[in-house]
């Protein structure tokens, strides 16, 4: 009979829920994990991952029409979507089996079930309606995650109206797509089809598109996105989605007028929903607001004993966040006293569509807002050797600074690789590193990341290349 006593059990075992079960095993906890579905949870099997395949497939088809660019010719490129998508299924499966390896490695206990509290320390299990015996332990992580948020009266149908899930295993292409949403994984989804090839509508209700970068970022990106041949409306809703055989009729109200357009699919992408249903919250002291269980500094809700990270909890809904979260809320469970709280503005965001989009920090505006006298540096692509040699030339870097300290506030980047190149402001941010110090930085050459080097420079009239 498998061990039902523990230190510490966490619930959910995605980016989150497993990193706190290693965490706590490598602490000298006895650690266990109970998972209803996947190991990696919904970012390494349905997110993160298996969407970054995919988009790797459509920069690949984006470049094979292009090749003419590059010296090439090649006749009438063309890819098959079963094989497309069984790659994405196929990098899934094997980080998934990479995790359970690292579950076993550590010797953390894995439960194939549901989990529900069941009273002070105890986690009631079962799988397919089935009772399994109760675990119990002093501490219990809830990492449950999160879903689709649904439009009501355009909900998920998975054959003409898509959430994530659907769009990443479609059984075939379609010629034309409404995205509702234009955050990182509605914009994702429409830089993937778009450069698959097909027409591709954008709706976002706020005023601009990716609503959460800095707002010249933003309208880079759009101005981008129009270049590729995209439709976007801002400060617009869909109002009705009438479903025929193989199509959509989308109603779409912007700036006071109604439109209709005819669409083969749907991708509705306008938020998440915490998964606190069912997992036994109720009669408990842990709090929900809009979806959400609300946590402190460390993670804590307000039952003792019980804790909340990731998806599960307030935003950024990030995976690389969660897995902090995980860590931090281990360490003070252990007792260690270097644990710090989480700095929400030092966790960088990433889209990766084309292009990239990545930052870490406040914008401009929020930093004018928060009372800050600010300095910003801009640097385009254009003025990057490696970027034109490489023919990505379309791409920025912007810097706020604080005017008095030189604190680096916020940066923010579009454009080839940002998003492996945000983690250098990222670590300045963490090591609280003002402009001095980073102007006094030697950046390698030719690398795009010189980008970054120049629009520090240019906050202090000192840029050398623009």
């Amino acid at each position: 009979m498998a061990e039902t006593d523990f230190d510490l059990i966490v619930l959910g075992a995605g980016p989150g829920g497993y990193v706190a079960a290693i965490r706590a095993a490598q602490l000298g906890m006895k650690a266990a994990v109970v998972e209803r579905e996947n190991l990696g949870g919904i970012c390494l099997n349905w997110g993160c991952i298996p969407t970054k395949a995919l988009l790797r497939t459509s920069e690949i088809h984006h470049l094979l029409h292009n090749l003419g660019e590059f010296g090439f010719a090649a006749d009438n490129p063309r890819f098959q979507l079963d094989k497309v998508v069984k790659r994405s299924r196929a990098v899934a499966k094997q980080l998934s089996s990479g995790v359970a390896y690292l579950l076993k490695k550590n010797k953390v206990a894995v439960f194939d079930a549901e989990g529900k509290l069941a009273g002070k320390g105890k986690l009631a299990l079962a799988r397919n309606g089935k009772a399994l015996p109760t675990l119990s332990a002093p501490h219990i992580v809830l990492a449950t995650g999160a879903r689709a948020r649904e439009l009501p009266g355009i909900e998920a149908d998975g054959k003409l109206i898509w959430t994530y899930r659907h769009a990443m295993v479609p059984p075939a292409m379609p010629k034309s797509l409404l995205v509702i949403g234009s955050g990182a994984i509605g914009i994702e989804f429409a830089s993937f089809y778009r450069d698959m090839g097909a027409v591709v509508t954008v709706v976002e209700l706020l005023d601009r598109i990716l609503p959460v970068e800095d707002a010249e970022i933003s309208a880079f990106a759009r101005k981008a996105f129009e270049k590729q041949g995209m439709q976007i409306f801002t400060s617009a809703s869909v109002t009705a989605a009438r479903k025929n055989a193989e199509s959509v009729a989308a109603t779409i109200e912007a700036g006071g007028r109604k439109r209709e357009i005819t669409v083969d699919r749907v991708i509705s992408a306008i938020g998440i929903v915490g998964n606190v249903e069912g997992i036994g919250l109720e009669g408990t002291a842990v709090k929900v607001e809009k979806t959400h269980v609300v946590i402190d500094e460390f993670c804590r809700t307000g039952e003792p004993g019980i804790y909340a990270i990731g998806d599960l909890v307030g935003p950024p809904w990030l995976a690389h966040k969660a897995s902090h979260e995980a860590v931090l809320c281990v360490e003070k469970i252990a007792g260690l006293n270097r644990v710090h709280p989480l700095d929400v503005t030092n966790v960088p965001g990433c889209t990766y569509c084309r292009p990239q989009v990545a930052s870490v920090g406040l914008s401009e505006a929020a930093a004018r807002a928060a009372g800050h006298e600010v300095r910003v540096g801009h640097f385009p692509f254009i003025g990057n050797g490696k970027a034109i040699a490489l023919g990505e030339p379309e791409g920025m870097v912007k810097t706020v600074f604080d005017a008095q300290t030189g604190a680096l506030l916020g940066a923010h980047m579009v454009g080839a690789e940002v998003t492996e190149m945000i983690q250098g402001f990222t670590i300045a941010r963490t090591l609280e590193t003002t402009e001095a110090e980073l102007m006094e930085t030697i950046f390698p050459h030719p690398t795009i990341s010189e980008t970054m080097h120049e629009a520090v420079l240019d906050a202090y009239g000192r840029a050398i290349h623009f």
